[in-house]
């Protein structure tokens, strides 16, 4: 895609984006960085967004810098004893393979493995992540290429088909899908399944145009086709990207809903309206990853949210659903400094 037409299109869903209820406007935690991110890929090229700066801080996460924390002036300070003799061969790698991410990479991969059946009919195992985005970090293992998007979906997938198997879900449902991972991993795995992302702009581009690269534009169905979730069914593709506001015509019974980390980074009224829409087309299951302890609030640290969502928040916010599982270790993660990105499982009940 010309960047010229990207420009455009993000222009198009930005002016479309305002018309509607603040219910799915960006956050505060948001608001500001949305034109931040367009600048942003704007300087350096859609082509190139999974290496950009501010993609990086938002939705496209490392384990690397800039996810391990360290910062630019940290790196600095270590990599001069890479190469002048200090370190033996051994010494230098384990430590490239920590500040690279390849270490905790490898340790998700493991529990990818670990968890993978033979006797699964849709083999998450056969994945292998596109290079679309000129990815600043890759990882490759047993020949198929992963980015911590990746592996945390897929291990994600696994906790789900620990309960649910996953040759039985048709129809997924993704509130703030990054840049479409979950969809390319699903497609990639299972052909029979439709997959819906609902997004605020500039992201929603992103995946639009992530998810065209990778399967190609005749594929793709949704908002820069004029569709809507009810045109879903006749349109045949298993891939749709939409506006969040467009989560009100969806009008299908679904299979899975899923939410990774975004959540977190909304409003409890924001919240409450998306899952009011999952309850009305009665979602089978549930899948969620947040921060257990809500994300940091703007009262006490000058950015993050107003009201941060816990746990605890979500039997409250879906009153038709039973808490199935939860799990951080080993499908999620417990920080170094002691958050625990959590993974919830609820199913309708009966």
């Amino acid at each position: 895609m010309e960047r010229h037409a990207f420009e455009q299109m993000c222009r198009s869903a930005f002016d479309e984006m305002k018309k509607q209820s603040t219910l799915y406007q960006p956050t505060d935690f948001w608001a500001g960085a949305c034109i931040e991110i367009f600048d942003n890929i704007k300087k350096e090229g859609i082509s190139n967004f999974r290496r950009a700066q501010l993609p990086l801080s938002y939705f496209v996460p490392t384990y690397g810098y800039p996810g391990n924390g360290l910062g630019k002036p940290s790196e600095a300070l270590i990599q001069p004893m890479l190469g002048t003799g200090m370190l033996s061969e051994k010494q230098q790698q384990t430590l490239t393979a920590m500040l690279s991410g390849r270490s905790q990479a490898e340790a998700d991969y493991r529990v990818l493995l670990a968890s993978h059946s033979v006797h699964n009919k849709s083999n998450l195992m056969h994945f292998s992540e596109s290079k679309v985005g000129d990815p600043i970090e890759h990882f490759d293992f047993d020949g198929n290429w992963y980015s911590r998007s990746a592996l945390n979906y897929l291990l994600g997938l696994c906790f789900l088909n620990q309960y649910t198997p996953l040759s039985d879900i048709r129809t997924v449902v993704e509130i703030g899908g990054g840049y479409g991972t979950l969809g390319e991993v699903l497609v990639k795995t299972n052909d029979k399944i439709r997959y819906l992302d609902f997004d605020i702009a500039p992201t929603l581009n992103v995946a639009e145009y992530y998810l065209s690269e990778v399967f190609g534009k005749d594929n793709v169905g949704g908002f820069f086709r004029s569709e809507t979730p009810r045109d879903v069914v006749s349109n045949a593709r298993n891939l749709n990207v939409f506006g969040a506001w467009q989560i009100e015509e969806l009008n299908e019974p679904i299979d899975l809903f899923v939410n990774f980390i975004s959540f977190q980074e909304m409003e409890p009224e924001i919240v409450q309206n998306y899952l009011n829409h999952i309850d009305r087309v009665e979602a089978k299951w549930v899948l969620l990853r947040n921060i257990r302890e809500g994300k940091q609030s703007i009262k006490t640290h000058g950015f993050g949210v107003k009201d941060p969502i816990f746990t605890d928040d979500y039997g409250r916010m879906l009153p038709n659903y039973e808490l199935v599982a939860s799990n951080v270790r080993p499908f999620g993660l417990k920080t170094i400094d002691g958050f625990h990105s959590e993974l919830l499982l609820l199913k309708r009940k009966a």
